[in-house]
């Protein structure tokens, strides 16, 4: 089975958050751009890097892609999350505003 492609921007943030680039990942969000980490919503860059280098890039996650489904500006990434903080398969849901993200939710895979 061929996981379809991934778009961007959402590809580059992936690479990112494997190769643990704090800015990077930053940089993906538009100004203003969220995390909803299940149901705990973090806006802002300040609030996500504080978010981040404890629990998502701090904690020397990665992800490795299982599933893609692309539905207008809306990219869910299915698969495998393994970090010093939690481990699982993890849904991805990123909300593309032009070559930015606007918003990154994350549920059970």
């Amino acid at each position: 089975m061929t996981t379809p492609a991934i778009p961007e921007p959402v590809a580059s943030l992936i690479e990112r958050v494997n190769a643990h680039d704090e800015h990077g990942f930053l940089d993906a969000f538009a100004a203003g751009g969220a995390v909803d980490d299940w149901g705990r919503i973090f806006i802002g860059r300040d609030a996500i890097s504080a978010w981040s280098a404890k629990e998502f890039i701090g904690s020397h996650g990665t992800l490795t892609v299982e599933e893609v489904d692309v539905v207008g500006s809306t990219v869910t990434i299915v698969g495998d999350w393994r970090s010093n903080h939690a481990n699982g398969r993890s849904k991805f849901i990123f909300d593309v505003d032009g070559d930015r993200l606007a918003k990154m939710t994350i549920r059970e895979g």
